[in-house]
């Protein structure tokens, strides 16, 4: 079988950036200890109420130490439930202050929902029967909107919130 020079370079090439990117997956997984995040945690996705985290006075911003914060949500159908204030109102804006280490946690009560707070590496996937959790320090001040960025229907653009990072 004959190839044609340009189809030696061309596979040559393939074949080397094949060999790099395995490389660089198995450094980072193995040397570098990299692994997808764990579905350890699990919860009942109709009935997360049963959830210490997940009840109704715990959802939103719970402060645990001077500079640590735990934000609980629950998705669900086009909307993020941070909790309700003191009148009763439902909560759509958190504020925390700069430099705080802030651990999100979500859970989904119908369908994948995604949890990104735009401008910051928080990033996560929410899924039904599962807990997600992601520990930041919020050091940059300013005002980021939390927007889910996984398809979850219709209304999926009105499901938003905001993150006020103050001084």
């Amino acid at each position: 079988m004959h190839l044609h020079k340009y189809e030696k370079i061309w596979l040559t090439f393939g074949i080397g950036a094949l060999v790099i990117f395995l490389i660089v997956l198995g450094y980072g997984a193995f040397y570098k200890g990299t692994h997808p995040q764990s579905h350890g945690v699990t919860i009942d996705q109709n009935n997360i109420e049963s959830n210490e985290a997940f009840k109704p006075e715990n959802l939103g911003l719970t402060k645990v130490d001077d500079d640590k914060y735990i934000i609980n949500i629950a998705a669900s159908a086009f909307n993020y439930d941070l909790g309700k204030d003191e009148e009763g109102n439902v909560v759509k804006h958190i504020r925390i202050p700069k430099g705080s280490k802030v651990l999100f946690q979500a859970t989904s009560k119908d369908v994948i929902h995604g949890f990104n707070v735009a401008g910051t590496n928080v990033n996560m996937m929410v899924e039904p029967g599962y807990i997600s959790s992601l520990e930041v320090a919020m050091n940059k001040p300013g005002t980021y909107t939390i927007v889910c960025n996984e398809y979850c229907g219709v209304g999926h653009h009105l499901m938003y919130a905001t993150l006020e990072v103050y001084e």
